[in-house]
């Protein structure tokens, strides 16, 4: 499409562009988070490139990070690491090698840098992206974690260290064993959707009180027991949700897991 076009966000145009299809300052307190977080990481090397058409406008985002301040529970030190990719909230624009392009430019921004590579957590599943773009760039999977979670790299040196996912998931876990905790941050603005009203259902319809937990910094992301990192639903010690789920989604699960 001849209209599209990719646009690199920066502190000074990320509110006149939005993120994550989010536009609205007055009206999304999660679009208002997302901007405070971008600012901060940006001097660390945070990027996000968003696909821009004049017709169908926001249509897809690429953001990445150096590995030691992913926002996942990985160890991905001298790596650049994608959050979140996807292009295409209409159909039309699928399938136009945009996404393939923006992961270019990441691997093409990882060597000008003389970085070892590019890592991203994957996932079966329609939340996160899956393997297959990367696979055929070359892409490596260097580790797994459960359910279905991979961890992918494209190294520039094979003499390079893998990343990993991080040791202390299973150690962390156990300090929720008890009762209904949420635990997000702000890296994923879908985080705060819905959450109040999850938290309001599960104390009206099941007598349960939430403890939520709002993950401040990339450390604390990083010691999370979920590899998505960014959002997790636990009850008991049981991960319920590994990703930003509906009311309705919460109530059903919670039905079947409730005695």
């Amino acid at each position: 499409m001849d209209d599209i076009e990719i646009i690199d966000l920066n502190p000074d145009n990320i509110s006149e562009y939005g993120v994550c299809g989010y536009k609205d300052l007055k009206k999304h307190v999660e679009l208002r988070k997302k901007i405070e977080w971008f600012q901060e990481y940006y001097p660390k090397g945070l990027r996000i490139k968003i696909v821009m058409s004049e017709k169908g406008g926001y249509q897809g985002m690429l953001e990445y990070i150096p590995g030691e301040y992913a926002h996942r529970p990985v160890k991905a030190d001298g790596y650049l690491f994608i959050h979140c990719i996807f292009v295409g909230f209409r159909k039309e624009f699928k399938g136009q090698g945009m996404a393939s392009q923006l992961l270019d430019e990441c691997i093409k921004e990882a060597q000008d840098k003389d970085m070892r590579g590019v890592a991203i957590v994957t996932r079966k599943g329609p939340f996160m992206v899956g393997n297959d773009i990367f696979l055929n760039k070359g892409f490596q999977i260097v580790d797994s974690v459960k359910p279905d979670f991979d961890l992918l790299v494209k190294k520039f040196d094979e003499k390079s260290p893998n990343p990993q996912f991080r040791e202390v998931m299973e150690e962390s876990l156990k300090e929720y064993s008890r009762g209904l905790t949420i635990l997000r941050s702000v890296q994923c603005p879908y985080t705060e959707k819905n959450v109040n009203a999850i938290m309001e259902s599960a104390k009206d319809k099941f007598k349960l009180e939430t403890n939520l937990v709002d993950l401040k910094d990339a450390s604390d992301v990083q010691n999370s027991p979920c590899a998505f990192g960014s959002f997790c639903l636990i009850y008991d010690g049981e991960i319920l949700s590994y990703h930003p789920i509906s009311k309705t989604r919460f109530e059903n699960i919670m039905k079947k897991t409730l005695p």
